[in-house]
């Protein structure tokens, strides 16, 4: 028989970034609130104590901070006609569990949205008009914008104390000679922190891209360029370029996390409490399901408990948000035949391309040093910054050199017929590794009434539950774009005078690889918009069906972005709670009316 609690204001699934905001925004409106993470405590000591956790071996090969797929995973097939099967090694993507969730271990590249992204498919119709977006694609508007969110990513960053060089503040530009973006929006304020310095990579990749006519600019990066103290009263240290971000608690307390940023303010906070070792089930609802009444999750030695709360908030990692949903029965399940249903529609990627440039001796770029977030960008073939009419695809993608540290295990490049083993592979390596420049087409993945989300009707995690099941692949606008970016970022590759180039796009017929690692940027399945028909959540990221039930996270996209998604997620997260601080605390009930 499950152990009743006593009952909370509120009750938030998942203690990433998302649930870190959420509980500090609520519990500053005065509100009881308990945070129920299904992993171990995770802080930077003892998971960043050094020199323990510059461990390639431990956390990035035995991925020691990631989830656990013993005890649950998703299936995964690349269309409906086949079963899929478990997700049983992690390699193309990896969800973190525990305190922090994957706010602990990534690399700390905090970009907003470029304004187009957010209402997508209006702009593309009035542009382009309605045939050029392909049939099958199911791109959507966020239904908010970048005015609305401003505030919130800037309130973001200065918690993150995030390092970059702004372009505009409040209409005045001051970035043309400090390293700022001519395609970012304008801004309220600067930057918490100057950029951090350029590696010698990022130095050549900007000499390039310039020499060819693009706009490189430094990125924004939630590593510390020097000493700061946040709103909240956290303070960081300067970041010391060690290489060990992504994968990572940062030993120098210099990396933006929720264990970091916000969680040394909780403490302090009587009304908040974070329960470790607590892996929810379901929400429970009420007969008629039209109101949360709590959830129902199990502790560390297994043992159901029930927690009762008036307002439940699922903020955990993209694919268990959208799968709790499914378990518990909020909003109507996605149907791709009919294309009815709204949870589990428009999942979505990252469409990544990478190129390598191999130098001769002369030109050592030690790419062991790095930051997570530290590089230099191009936006010139981001969002809708160039003529997509003549190309016949939609989307975009920046271009960067972002050197977070090429590790020694698995960050060998060599070229193309070298052999995977012995004396020809080692002469290959130490010809290649102190003399090699990485970068990236970091592409907007779009979403297609083909690539959804459901459970799986074979297979259960270890606690008797569905899995959630992957239906994903690549679609020919992936494989377009993707060729396209290659060709552009190849011109910067070729300004370089490399003596050799690897890698390159996805070429038709390319399936998606659960073997290779590419992104953990996954998006949607509990989507935001206008129209309960088409949308889980309103735009205040509210649910259409339980109306005290929020869902914040990169599910709320209804597709992918060029960037990178943590600064959106915490815009929506500070813009949410907001909603709900404002609005829903002195009225509880639907924000939007259907």
């Amino acid at each position: 028989m499950a152990n009743e609690m006593k009952k909370v204001d509120v009750a938030i699934v998942g203690f990433g970034w998302a649930g870190a905001i959420m509980a500090k925004e609520l519990t500053e409106a005065g509100l009881n609130v308990v945070a129920l993470e299904r992993g171990p405590h995770r802080d930077t000591y003892p998971d960043g104590s050094y020199p323990q956790s510059i461990d390639e071996l431990t956390y990035n090969i035995r991925k020691k901070l990631f989830q656990d797929l013993s005890k649950s995973t998703v299936t995964i097939r690349h269309d409906a006609s086949q079963t899929a099967v478990p997700y049983r090694q992690l390699a193309a993507f990896l969800p973190g569990t525990g305190t922090g969730g994957a706010g602990l271990h990534w690399s700390g590249v905090h970009f907003r949205v470029d304004p187009v992204e957010l209402n997508l498919r209006s702009h593309y119709e009035q542009r382009y008009g309605k045939n050029f977006i392909p049939e099958g694609m199911t791109i959507q508007d966020f239904g908010v914008s970048y005015a609305e969110l401003e505030p919130f990513f800037d309130k973001a960053e200065k918690v993150f104390g995030t390092s970059g060089s702004a372009w505009s503040i409040k209409g005045r530009v001051i970035g043309k000679e400090k390293g700022g973006n001519p395609f970012a929006p304008d801004r309220s304020s600067d930057f918490p922190l100057p950029a951090q310095k350029r590696t010698y990579s990022a130095q050549l990749f900007a000499q390039a891209a310039e020499s060819v006519g693009y706009h490189p600019y430094d990125m924004p990066s939630a590593n510390t360029s020097g000493p700061y103290t946040n709103p909240y009263g956290a303070q960081m240290g300067p970041c010391n370029f060690c290489g060990f971000c992504s994968g990572y608690a940062c030993y120098m307390y210099s990396k933006a996390s929720p264990n970091v940023n916000i969680l040394p303010a909780l403490r302090q906070e009587p009304k908040f409490e974070l329960r470790n070792n607590a892996y929810v089930l379901r929400v429970n609802l009420t007969d008629d399901k039209k109101r949360a009444t709590g959830v129902t999750y199990l502790d560390g030695q297994g043992r159901e408990v029930v927690q009762p709360a008036d307002l439940v908030i699922l903020s955990a990692f993209q694919f268990h948000n959208v799968h709790l949903m499914l378990l518990s029965g909020i909003g109507k399940p996605y149907n791709p035949i009919s294309n009815e249903g709204v949870v589990g529609r428009n999942f979505a990627y990252q469409n990544l391309s990478t190129l390598k440039a191999l130098f001769d001796k002369n030109t050592t770029t030690n790419p062991f040093i790095g930051a997570g977030g530290a590089g230099v960008a191009v936006d010139d073939f981001n969002a809708d910054n160039f003529d997509h009419g003549p190309h016949g695809f939609v989307g975009g993608s920046p271009f960067w050199v972002n050197q977070a540290g090429t590790k020694p295990i698995s960050g060998l490049p060599t070229p193309k017929g070298t052999p995977a083993w012995g004396s020809q592979w080692k002469a290959a390596v130490a010809d290649t590794y102190t003399h090699h420049v990485s970068m990236d087409a970091h592409g907007a993945h779009q979403s297609y009434r083909a690539n959804y989300l459901d459970l799986d009707p074979n297979y259960k995690d270890a606690y008797g539950q569905p899995l959630l099941r992957m239906t994903f692949d690549w679609q020919d606008n992936d494989i377009k774009m993707a060729q396209f970016m290659v060709g552009k970022m190849r011109k910067i590759t070729e300004a370089m005078n490399p003596k050799m180039i690897i890698g390159g796009a996805k070429t038709p017929g390319t399936h998606f690889d659960t073997t290779v690692y590419q992104t953990t940027h996954m998006s949607g399945g509990a989507i935001m918009g206008e129209d309960p028909k088409t949308s889980a959540v309103n735009r205040y990221l509210q649910s259409w069906d339980v109306p005290n039930v929020f869902v914040a996270g990169a599910s709320a996209f209804p597709q992918g972005l060029g960037y990178n998604p943590t600064g959106m997620v915490a815009a929506l997260s500070y813009w949410s709670a907001r909603a709900i601080r404002e609005q829903y605390l002195k009225n509880p009930g639907p924000l939007v009316q259907a």
